[in-house]
């Protein structure tokens, strides 16, 4: 696992619950690839996660990977809650079924034959590579879903 991807994701939703989209950035080396998509009805967290299912699933084989995101939800609950739910049942510490289980049982999946590094940014402060991921993000949202 000598090769390096980047993968800058983001979500976005217009109204939550609302349409939302979400996209991804994959550089490695010189090639790039972008990813969007959407849902006429979904929630910013859902679409924060599916942004780095869609970037995982893209993957053809076993990869080191370093995933930059602005959603503190999807970095810390992959690097810090997700083993815990899953030992637990997929429940919280305060005993409550993990919301959006099905996308974080999808991620668990597709994260597993990678070696990833997380790494975080403040949203909407100008890193180049996020502000792409927020575009492509918002040109997922479905068309005709805002009326």
């Amino acid at each position: 696992m000598t090769e390096v991807v980047h993968a800058f994701t983001d979500g976005a939703c217009k109204g939550n619950p609302g349409p939302g989209g979400w996209g991804a950035l994959l550089r490695f080396g010189e090639t790039e690839k972008e990813l969007c998509g959407g849902e006429r009805q979904t929630t910013n967290n859902r679409m924060e996660l599916m942004a780095v299912i869609a970037a995982m699933e893209s993957l053809k084989r076993p990869t080191r990977i370093a995933i930059t995101t602005d959603s503190q939800y999807v970095k810390r609950g992959v690097t810090e809650w997700m083993s815990r739910w899953k030992r637990n049942g997929w429940v919280t510490a305060e005993r409550k079924p993990v919301k959006n289980r099905d996308l974080w049982e999808r991620l668990d999946g597709a994260l597993a034959p990678h070696q990833v590094d997380w790494h975080w940014v403040r949203g909407h402060t100008g890193h180049p590579d996020n502000e792409r991921a927020d575009r492509l993000a918002n040109q997922g949202i479905p068309r005709g879903a805002l009326g």
